[in-house]
């Protein structure tokens, strides 16, 4: 048989405590409430959940969303300017969003006090704003010249569309490798950064952000080349036009591309072609700013999908794949 919990002494008296004022502890540690029960199984276990519960479009309502998507999952090398609301702190003279950092680092407080965050890091939980929120707050206080590690983040912690200038835009620039690691301002780079560095610059596949549509990314591999283009709207209405497309034989960006399928990532489609060796981005921008009016087209069609519209439909979804 199991033990019988011990319960609280009728005449112990309680802590009072409003539900805001109860503090976090370790999980097995008593609950600061005076339950007599552990804090994950008490108090702990409300924050655990609103901790772990998946937001599915974290950056929904940031300036750029779909960039921010593309640069957590498609882009190797990029940065891009960050605004933060009411400006930025004293002693910080810039803030700068990092697909990713030396050895993995969540954020990096420079020397000359300005900071880097990095994006394509692994989370605590299931709500990738508000983890990269609370880093980016420790970073701002961080010393100069340290990185800011990772930690378990608040349930009730603010999130980046409480930190950052909706009104402010997002412009990413993509870089053939990671030496924005070190500034020229910067001497030399330490020895394990040096090594992270080549590491990661052998790794990085070329990539090219095309400047006519927006969220749309060429990429080079051996093989083949790609386009990766992340889409806005919702999922259901994009197959559907996908579909009337892709029946019509017009959802190629022409002569030997292919659209092949998609991803699914943070809430949104990135839809995903096939290009000859010999297309590089240049001759991706007409093609796509094409596809983009043929696209607007079939978006505004609320008709029934047709027999063969459905059959289209039915092999891009089997062609989906879920990257978070």
């Amino acid at each position: 048989m199991g033990k019988k919990r011990p319960q609280t002494k009728a005449g112990k008296p309680q802590a009072q405590l409003n539900e805001g004022e109860i503090p976090v502890v370790g999980a097995r540690e008593p609950c600061p409430c005076g339950s007599g029960r552990r804090y994950k199984a008490c108090h702990g276990r409300a924050a655990a959940h609103a901790v772990t519960e998946l937001v599915q479009r974290p950056f929904e309502g940031l300036p750029g969303e779909c960039d921010w998507v593309a640069l957590r999952e498609l882009v190797p090398a990029a940065t891009a300017p960050l605004h933060l609301k009411g400006g930025l702190p004293e002693g910080v003279p810039s803030v700068t969003l990092a697909t990713v950092l030396p050895m993995a680092w969540p954020a990096l407080r420079r020397d000359d006090g300005s900071v880097l965050l990095a994006l394509q890091n692994d989370t605590s939980s299931g709500d990738l704003s508000r983890d990269l929120a609370d880093t980016l707050q420790r970073a701002l206080t961080a010393q100069p010249g340290t990185p800011v590690g990772a930690q378990r983040v608040p349930a009730d912690g603010p999130r980046l569309q409480d930190l950052l200038d909706a009104d402010a835009g997002f412009e990413p620039v993509v870089h053939s490798g990671f030496e924005f690691w070190v500034p020229d301002s910067e001497q030399s780079a330490s020895p394990d950064v040096a090594a992270s560095l080549e590491r990661a610059n052998a790794a990085a596949i070329p990539t090219v952000k095309l400047s006519g549509v927006d969220a749309a990314y060429w990429c080079e591999t051996p093989e083949k080349n790609h386009l990766r283009w992340v889409m806005p709207h919702p999922e259901e209405q994009l197959l559907d036009a996908l579909a009337r497309l892709h029946a019509a034989g017009t959802s190629s960006l022409g002569e030997g591309t292919r659209l092949v399928g998609s991803f699914r990532a943070h809430g949104l489609m990135v839809p995903v072609w096939d290009l000859p060796t010999g297309m590089g981005a240049k001759e991706c921008e007409q093609p796509a700013a094409e596809f983009a009016e043929r696209l607007a087209g079939a978006l505004a069609v609320d008709a029934p999908l047709t027999a063969e519209e459905r059959r289209a439909r039915g092999g891009l979804t089997n062609r989906q794949v879920t990257l978070s």
